[in-house]
């Protein structure tokens, strides 16, 4: 006996016959809400919901399960009653889910049931800010922050992290302070196991009396990678071009790197930058075959001027999905002839004083040279002024015995200049 469809209504279209078919459900009809929709943390930032299939879901439907997240990203339909996420728990977070008979999008599922988690409870003032880390050469990580608007001088912060490779959460002991910023570093040394890279660090910071809100962080490990920097091996010079061989970091290999190798000359002062991707060069002086060794050509040196080569590195996008944080710069290295500087400023300084003393005795001696050629001449205008002025007898008398004395005086002085000048000249 059929029902009819009109008196079918959501829930007793699970127990119809459609249309004289074998009494099994169609894909096209709505199944009930799943149920017991929970959600809970697992170590710091793992978010897992949780729930169980619909009651009364029809026994011939293949049950697939419809799910997304609150801003209706990230949809996935899959038959496990169970997903998981890895976010930081500074935001509420929720995930809806429904049920259906098939891996069709376009079916309607179920009625959604939602369930949202919060973050912990406290002043979002007291929080800290700038939570980031760094993991330094596959080796430690380190993370910095910044205190809240609202936070006590004296807070004692903590430090916490997880990642796949550790059984349980762990606490990072080497809290310090530079300047503002707080920070803490712990051990985290890359496994051979390949996955290890394609998983993430949780962390949180948060202080021991409990009175600031707690921070949340999730790090890639292919991304906020800084490579230590390289070591210069050898430079030498090669038919006018010059050849720097360097070690690479460790725990790196060299097609994961990008290189920056400055040169820098002395004599012309030139600053040079190559950015190298793949870093190989062919010099019979280098040792061949070298592990974890690169090497780079550098056109056009000047072989007999000091040349001064120093190395940094960073990784490509090739291997990680960060290519920003470049390493420190390696130690320098210089190859070439060095100008005597000493030599040089000694010049500089003595030039110009051998210059000076001997323009001051070319003048001295035009000077006396002159007067040895061109002896003074008295001058005969002022005598016949005076013996020809308007005076008397008496006056006049003594104004010759005067101006005679006087010519006769200057003869003389003129006579010892010369017979001086001679003298001195031999």
């Amino acid at each position: 006996m059929e029902w009819p469809a009109r008196l079918c209504g959501l829930w007793a279209l699970l127990l119809c016959a459609g249309g004289g078919g074998g009494g099994g459900a169609t894909p096209t009809e709505t199944q009930p809400p799943v149920t017991n929709l929970s959600v809970s943390v697992e170590n710091l930032c793992t978010v897992i919901w949780t729930w169980n299939p619909p009651e009364g879901a029809s026994s011939n439907c293949s049950l697939w399960y419809f799910s997304h997240f609150g801003d209706k990203q990230d949809k996935k339909i899959a038959p496990e009653t169970r997903r998981s996420i890895e976010v930081p728990l500074n935001e509420r977070i929720c995930l809806q889910v429904g049920s259906q008979c098939s891996t069709n999008e376009s079916e309607k599922p179920s009625i959604l049931v939602e369930k949202c988690i919060s973050p912990p409870e406290g002043d979002p003032e007291s929080a800290v800010t700038e939570l980031q880390c760094i993991w330094h050469n596959l080796s430690y990580m380190k993370c910095s922050w910044l205190p809240g608007r609202n936070t006590s001088p004296d807070t004692n912060y903590t430090l916490y992290y997880w990642h796949r490779s550790l059984e349980k959460i762990h606490q990072c002991e080497n809290i310090y302070r530079e300047g503002q910023y707080f920070g803490c570093s712990f051990d985290l040394t890359k496994v051979k196991d390949s996955s290890f890279e394609q998983h993430s660090v949780q962390i949180m910071v948060k202080d021991n009396a409990g009175k600031i809100k707690p921070s949340f962080n999730i790090v890639p490990l292919t991304s906020r990678v800084k490579p230590d920097p390289p070591h210069i091996k050898n430079l030498s010079f090669h038919n006018d071009d010059l050849y720097v061989q360097w070690e690479n970091p460790q725990n790196f290999i060299s097609r994961c790197l990008f290189y920056e190798v400055e040169v820098n000359n002395s004599q012309t002062e030139t600053h040079n930058v190559f950015y190298v991707q793949e870093a190989k060069c062919e010099n019979p002086e280098f040792e061949r075959n070298v592990e974890n060794t690169s090497c780079f050509m550098v056109p056009g040196v000047l072989p007999d001027t000091l040349n001064t080569v120093r190395i940094r590195v960073k990784t490509n996008k090739l291997c990680y999905e960060d290519d920003k944080l470049w390493s420190n710069w390696s130690q320098e290295m210089s190859i070439g002839k060095k100008r005597n500087s000493t030599l040089y400023i000694t010049m500089l300084l003595i030039v110009p004083v051998i210059v000076a003393g001997a323009i001051i005795v070319l003048l001295l001696y035009l000077k006396r040279l002159k007067i040895i050629i061109f002896p003074p001449i008295p001058d005969p205008g002022k005598i016949f002024k005076e013996m020809f002025g308007d005076q008397n007898d008496d006056t006049l008398h003594w104004k010759k015995y005067d101006i005679y004395e006087k010519q006769t005086k200057e003869e003389t002085d003129s006579v010892v200049l010369i017979e001086n000048l001679k003298k001195a000249s031999q």
